[in-house]
């Protein structure tokens, strides 16, 4: 059994479901797993086995908080087992919901000092109604470009859960060795 400590940073909590998506799915496969935000958590990652961090994208970008925290700890992240996934609504699209396709990952990863041995990409959740005026009518906006759902009454969730609980057994496979 491990112990894995699962961050996340989120705007409206779609990410932090993932998350404990993510630890009831470990929890099946016998590991201890924590849901702590990012910001203003109280968890010690030293503490754990595994790292994962999750975060979503707002304005096209994931928050600095995420690089910050990756700077400030990326030692202890490279001498640990760890893993990154991105929430966002581009991987709604088939050919955009991979590592290698996502742009937002493909351009975080290029940035970041930090290279995960394990990335997960992730279609976020589309509701309107929850969004205040700007992000709103930006992500509207967005939609229009892309060609998404763009009436306001639209709430949809892109997640593919099947493919969450696939990369909490991926998450598991990262846990090292113990000797005994």
């Amino acid at each position: 059994m491990a112990d894995i400590l699962l961050l996340h940073y989120g705007v409206y909590g779609h990410t932090r479901q993932i998350c404990e998506r993510l630890r009831s799915e470990l929890a099946d496969l016998g590991h201890r797993a924590e849901v702590v935000p990012l910001a203003g958590g109280h968890a010690d990652p030293a503490a754990y086995d595994v790292i994962v961090i999750g975060a979503s994208i707002r304005n096209g970008k994931h928050n600095p908080a995420v690089v910050d925290f990756i700077r400030a700890n990326r030692a202890l992240l490279e001498s640990r087992a760890s893993a990154f996934f991105s929430v966002n609504l581009v991987a709604r699209k088939p050919a955009k919901n991979t590592a290698e396709t996502n742009p937002y990952v493909k351009a975080f990863i290029a940035r970041s000092p930090w290279k995960p041995k394990l990335v997960g990409v992730f279609g976020g959740d589309l509701d309107y109604q929850r969004y205040g005026f700007m992000d709103r009518h930006i992500i509207r906006l967005i939609m229009t470009i892309t060609g998404g759902p763009t009436d306001l009454k639209t709430k949809v969730d892109y997640t593919d859960w099947d493919k969450v609980r696939a990369f909490a057994g991926q998450v598991a496979a990262l846990v090292p060795e113990r000797p005994g």
